[in-house]
């Protein structure tokens, strides 16, 4: 935690709104997507998700293959419990609507399902897209494909297992238009994830990395997937880091404040 709030400090004297932004993508961007109000149906039908995940007191034996929590000392955990402090936060899912619904991306790709309520953040944001979603824990997933059954949420595709072993089998079969990082907190896993997905990115491709500053290890690997020459233009918003492989642009690095 206290790392966490000297980064913030960092990011607040570092980070700019939408003055003095030079690139039009950027710009547009802020403007049309990060400073938008999120659209009402959409944010309460996540809220609806997610209250129904935060009303289930039943408990499950979670297996976690990522960095671990620094809140659950016990890997029997209470549905509502997860929701609540391991879920996605409101303020990151109504973004993530406006990101999906700015882009409409065809085909996304998230690592880390958990209870889903990043899946359904992706889901709300173009329900015509086709989201494959990875899960360590066939508990946790099980949880997640009953919820959004019960939601009617379709082109929902849940893999379980491993991410080294799912990962692979996905991206052998599939290019991604978005690719949401959310599964394992460390720097060797993340680098590893985001090298086997760069096998299958196209120039409108987009990587977005949760928690970048959420410790040590996740902030160098976000300054070491910065300078990959792949890379063009990246976003730091302090909770995600968002990364564009636009050939026609520039390498250029922006922190913006959200």
């Amino acid at each position: 935690m206290l790392y966490q709030t000297k980064e913030y400090f960092k990011f607040l004297l570092q980070s700019k709104n939408q003055h003095g932004i030079h690139s039009p993508f950027v710009f547009d961007l802020i403007t049309k997507c990060f400073y938008k109000k999120t659209e009402l149906a959409s944010y309460n039908n996540f809220l609806r998700y997610k209250n129904k995940l935060l009303a289930n007191k039943n408990f499950i034996k979670v297996t976690d293959f990522g960095a671990g929590s620094t809140v659950f000392k016990s890997d029997k955990r209470q549905i509502s419990k997860i929701a609540r402090i391991a879920g996605i936060s409101n303020k990151k899912a109504k973004l993530l609507i406006r990101f999906v619904t700015y882009f409409q991306p065809k085909n996304s790709l998230e690592i880390g399902t958990s209870l889903g309520l990043g899946t359904a953040s992706l889901y709300l944001g173009n329900p015509k897209s086709k989201i494959i979603t990875l899960e360590g824990c066939a508990k946790t997933a099980d949880i997640a494909q009953e919820a959004f059954n019960q939601f009617n949420f379709k082109n929902i595709h849940l893999f379980r297992g491993d991410f080294t072993n799912t990962l692979p089998i996905v991206n052998k079969d599939h290019t991604f238009d978005l690719v949401y990082f959310d599964g394992n907190h460390k720097k060797k896993a993340t680098l590893n994830y985001f090298e086997s997905c760069l096998e299958k990115i196209h120039p409108n491709t987009i990587f977005i990395f949760d928690d970048i500053h959420w410790s040590k290890e996740m902030t160098a690997a976000w300054q070491t997937i910065k300078k990959h020459p792949k890379v063009t233009v990246t976003i730091d918003n302090f909770f995600w880091g968002i990364v564009f492989f636009r050939e026609e642009q520039a390498k250029e690095h922006f922190i913006i404040r959200v």
